[in-house]
């Protein structure tokens, strides 16, 4: 690679718009986020060091960069619709009314989710991160990684009257 991150980034746009929608919950928030960070990773694409993932990089932006958005702007909430993620929908299940009812509810109970909760969440479940992973990208150390994610899931398996396991820890590597 020539020094010029723009061609990676242009792939990476779908991921980082999930990541972005997860944190905000609000698609045109998540598209401003993600305008915002490649933007920014664009004008300090010298301070990316070439052979480390880019799109952990990147995350750590979005991320960096919704933090900062927040503090600027107090007060405002934003509410996950999951009509907003089609490709979130199940359309060909027999249980499909069943399963986006599930769907709505989880994504109800995310957005309550404390905002370093929910960051964690969706970069394990649904980008599929190892914890280690995780830990780069948010600059947490591991075991913390493991204890925010502990707290959202068994949150999210109580308000659906679900028990989870006694610490059970299962890490992807």
């Amino acid at each position: 690679m020539s020094g010029d991150i723009s061609d990676e980034l242009v792939g990476l746009l779908p991921r980082l718009r999930r990541f972005a929608m997860g944190l905000t919950g609000d698609s045109s928030e998540a598209d401003d986020l993600v305008q915002q960070a490649c933007e920014k990773a664009l004008r300090k694409q010298h301070q990316w060091q070439p052979g480390t993932r880019l799109d952990s990089w990147m995350y750590r932006i979005i991320q960096t960069t919704r933090i900062d958005n927040v503090r600027s702007r107090r007060g405002d909430t934003a509410s996950l619709e999951t009509s907003q993620i089609p490709e979130a929908r199940d359309r060909r299940s027999e249980h499909a009314s069943e399963n986006q009812n599930m769907l709505d509810q989880v994504s109800r109970i995310l957005d309550q989710l404390p905002e370093d909760q929910r960051a964690v969440m969706v970069l394990v479940a649904v980008e599929e991160h190892s914890y280690q992973e995780v830990s780069k990208i948010l600059e947490i150390p591991v075991g913390t990684v493991m204890s925010r994610l502990y707290r959202a899931r068994a949150r999210v398996q109580s308000e659906l009257g679900m028990t989870m396991p006694a610490k059970t820890v299962v890490e992807r590597t």
